[in-house]
């Protein structure tokens, strides 16, 4: 069985995890201890893999590999909730924390305080959430509920496409000259937040 990854995109479109069972064809039956040994094997593959795979999510890459990263930030407007407009490139010459989010992603709601709380505690750097593939209204209850202390609301022009985001939680940490230094894939936590800061200046 062959698991496709949670809350993904193709071409724009939000995909969700399912199963996926490959069929084959399989060959004459040769005798119990024989399947006993097919399954055996089997059993150890996908265990294999999912060990792989749980490596993979409890120990994200500290810079995970981007076409943006290294180059000046791409455009993005979201749309706040207060009623303005902001632009990632209103902060030019000032530390900057991309986050891309959407109310209906559980690790977005493990995330969001800590984010919140590296806000306050970091004034020389600004935040900015921005909300994809999401309503209003579950938005703006999601943010409600958080109380972000830095400008959220919608990526008003799908500006995620720009970045190359493949789904929600994703960061970009950008520097004071407009650069993207650092990607993040998954929900920070306080400690690798707090590295990410450090390395462009907060």
């Amino acid at each position: 069985m062959r698991i496709l990854p949670c809350c993904r995109y193709r071409n724009g479109t939000r995909y969700a995890a399912e199963p996926v069972r490959e069929q084959t064809i399989s060959a004459p039956a040769v005798g119990s201890r024989a399947r006993l040994a097919a399954w055996s094997v089997g059993g150890l593959t996908v265990g294999a893999a999912l060990a792989v795979l749980g490596w993979g999510v409890t120990h994200p890459p500290l810079a995970a590999p981007s076409g943006v990263v290294g180059r000046p930030a791409p455009p993005l407007t979201i749309q706040a909730f207060d009623g303005s407009r902001i632009a990632v490139a209103d902060f030019r010459g000032r530390p900057v924390v991309l986050n891309f989010w959407a109310s209906w992603c559980v690790p977005c709601r493990q995330e969001a305080p800590v984010l919140a709380a590296a806000a306050r505690s970091t004034p020389g750097v600004e935040f900015v959430g921005a909300g994809i593939q999401d309503r209003e209204g579950p938005a703006r209850a999601f943010q409600q509920q958080f109380q972000e202390p830095y400008p959220v609301g919608l990526d008003a022009e799908a500006g995620y496409l720009r970045y190359g985001v493949t789904g929600p939680p994703e960061t970009y940490f950008i520097d004071g000259a407009g650069r993207v230094r650092y990607r993040f894939l998954g929900p920070l936590d306080a400690g690798t937040l707090r590295a990410y800061l450090d390395r462009i200046g907060g």
